[in-house]
């Protein structure tokens, strides 16, 4: 009886090892988000409801769990910075809030300046869209810096005339969304949902009777990504 006792307990704890093992893999293949929001704690959260006392927009209780109080605060606070009220304290918010979050620095081979450049470009050009099309916005933009029918610099590929119409009809003059910065750094970091893709389009929006003919490598949300 003792053998197998021991036994069990070994297969056990290999069972525990592999689940938490699996779900870090998750989490890295799908860029899940460790932003503050509803449920978060910590001493982030701490910070926030402090600060956000200090300037006058949260009263209720400095316990560093981010409740629906805090939430209610936050929104407030970004629709008087200008930053998309989604009620979450992402990059954007805490550094508003002259809190460090760390995700504003470059980003391998990218400056702090290309990663801002990027994220503007993919918030105004994936508004609305799920964050795995975010990052897959991203990662296309990406890949033609690595393309040879397009330029080799990041403000190569964004400026080239006629690639992004947000930089036409005015888009890209709208506050630049949290999520953004965080599906940047996925992309950078190797995640892309678009199966390398060179082209994305919203068949609903397009006019381009050329695009159309691209080979649709997949369709997240509203675009398809074509090589």
């Amino acid at each position: 009886m003792k053998k197998i006792g021991v036994t069990a307990w070994r297969v056990l704890i290999v069972v525990l090892v592999s689940l938490v093992a699996f779900g870090l893999f998750i989490n890295l293949h799908h860029g899940v988000q460790t932003l503050s929001k509803v449920g978060s704690q910590g001493t982030e959260v701490t910070k926030i409801q402090t600060k956000l006392n200090n300037l006058g927009i949260y009263s209720g209780r400095i316990d560093g769990i981010y409740g629906s109080a805090t939430k209610s605060a936050v929104t407030s606070f970004q629709r008087q910075q200008g930053i998309t009220a989604d009620g979450i304290a992402g990059s954007l918010t805490l550094k508003a809030l002259g809190i460090t979050s760390g995700s504003y620095g470059s980003i391998g081979k990218y400056s702090s300046s290309d990663v801002a450049l990027l994220a503007k470009i993919v918030s105004a050009e994936s508004r609305g869209e799920s964050y795995e099309g975010q990052v897959a916005v991203a990662a296309v933009i990406l890949n033609r810096i690595e393309h040879p029918s397009f330029p080799n610099t990041l403000a190569g590929v964004i400026y080239q005339p006629g690639a992004f119409s947000c930089l036409t009809d005015g888009g890209v003059n709208a506050p630049v969304s949290d999520s953004a910065y965080k599906a940047v750094r996925d992309a950078i970091n190797g995640w892309d949902p678009s199966g390398g893709a060179i082209y994305y389009y919203n068949p609903a929006k397009s006019t381009s009777k050329w695009i159309f003919s691209r080979p649709v490598i997949t369709v997240i949300g509203d675009h398809r990504f074509c090589s």
